[in-house]
Order: structure tokens, then sequence, then C-alpha cells
């Protein structure tokens, strides 16, 4: 409990200062390398400082230079973090991203903080411990699929996997027929770990995102969610594809992803 309450509060202090340098006002850059300028100059000092205060917490972990590689070590404890979860929406002003930290022991998750500054959300999970929104527990809710909102979202590389991004379009199409609406509401882990409080009843995506999955990962499998890759075979972090979803719906969803090769 000790290590988890001092993650939570490193995590916070990372997105006070973030919301501080940079807050509803879209980033003025024209071009591509401006915006990767604006943004290294953000998320360098934010990603140090959430370095030094993990580090301080668990100095026998080691740190994942880069969020977004596509293998995370399946031995000993690494951080897996992300100062700016949701960078796209964070440099245009809007408020859907997150500060995210999770400790990988042996390739699983055994501690995830999410926290969305501007939702006033803050996730929290260890194994057997189960998930909390803010501090208290939460579950997944029961609705039918007609009734259920569906989010997905693709990883920051898809560009360079031609199968993800037509398995993401051709899952979209396969999808949006079924469910009451379909959002991409991103940061990647937020959505998921709404799947375990019931905010959204399911989730999907295609392509290698393991940084950005593991820690909703944990929040919603802790919350009772089923997680699982689109074949319904147990998800890790070098899956090619990953399903979250309410156990009642869990099964419908990857019956609607069945036909996608």
């Amino acid at each position: 409990m000790e290590l988890l309450a001092g993650t939570v509060d490193a995590v916070r202090e990372v997105a006070a200062q973030l919301v501080a340098r940079h807050r509803d006002e879209p980033a003025r850059a024209v071009t591509l390398a401006e915006a990767a300028e604006v943004f290294d100059a953000l998320d360098g000092p934010a990603s140090a400082l959430l370095r030094d205060r993990l580090t301080a917490l668990r100095p026998g972990a080691r740190w994942l230079e880069d969020e977004l590689a596509a293998r995370v070590p399946a031995d000993g404890e690494w951080w897996v973090c992300d100062a700016t979860d949701g960078a796209v929406q964070y440099l245009h002003g809007l408020p859907h991203w997150a500060v995210t930290a999770t400790l990988v022991r042996d390739g699983e998750p055994v501690l995830a903080v999410v926290h969305a500054p501007y939702l006033d959300a803050t996730y929290t999970a260890e194994p057997g411990g189960g998930a909390r929104l803010n501090g208290r527990g939460v579950r997944p809710r029961r609705r039918e699929l007609a009734a259920a909102v569906a989010a997905t979202a693709q990883p920051p590389l898809v560009g360079q996997d031609p199968v993800a991004v037509r398995r993401a379009g051709e899952s979209l199409g396969a999808v949006l027929p079924w469910v009451l609406a379909v959002r991409n509401l991103g940061p990647t882990a937020v959505q998921v770990a709404q799947v375990g409080s019931g905010h959204l009843s399911l989730f999907w995506e295609y392509g290698s995102d393991a940084g950005n999955l593991l820690p909703g990962a944990l929040v919603a499998r802790e919350a009772g969610a089923l997680v699982t890759d689109a074949t319904g075979a147990p998800w890790t972090a070098s899956s090619p594809s990953f399903v979250a979803a309410a156990p009642s719906l869990h099964a419908d969803l990857l019956a609607l992803l069945r036909e996608i090769p």
C-alpha cells in the first residue's frame, strides 16, 4: 500500500506540472516537427520528474526508456510509464489525457496508476486487491449489447503495421451496427480502465501497444472485466490484439471480431 500511495502522489505531482505549463489552449504548432518540438519541451521535464519520484520509491526497478517499445522485458522489475498518455489531445488542449505508471514484474503488471487530471479520475490496481476509482471500488456494468458504448483506439505507430490498420477498419464496421455507439475517447489506458468502472462496456484494439495497455489492463481485470486478445486467448504484452469487456458482453464482442482475418 505504501508503494501504491507513493506512486499516486508522484503521478499527481507530474500531472499538476503539466496542467500548469500547458492548460486548455491548443499548441501553436503548424507542422508535425513544430508539434514534436513543443511536446518534447513539455514532456521531457515531466518524464524526468516521474522517473526521479518512482526511482526513489523503488530503487531496484529499472526504467523502460520508451513506453512505446514493442517488447516489455519478461524478466525483472520495470517501470513502464507515460507522463502524457494522450499526447495528441494534450497538445490540442483537449481534456482526455493522463499520466500513467505501471510496475511490471517478470512481464506482468503488479501495480498500476492512471490519473486523468481534467477528468478528476485516478484509477489504481494491484493483483488481488481489486480496482479503485478515486479510492472507491469499481466493477463493470451489466448491459445488453444494443445498449453498450464501445471504445477503440489505434497504437501510436499503427501506420507502420498495415495488418493492424486493416483490422482496425474492418473491426469498426463489424461492431458499429450492434452497439449503441463506438467512441475513441483516448488515452488508451483511461478507456480500458473505464471498462472496469462501467463507464464503457467494451474496448478493443489491434496492433502492438503494450506500454499503453498494461495499466488499464490491470485495472480492468482487477475490477472484474475479462481481458483477452481478439481470439479469446489470455492477453500478454506481446499480443497483437486486445479486448476488455464486461463479462456479460465479452463473448458477444469476440463473436463480432471472429470473422476478421
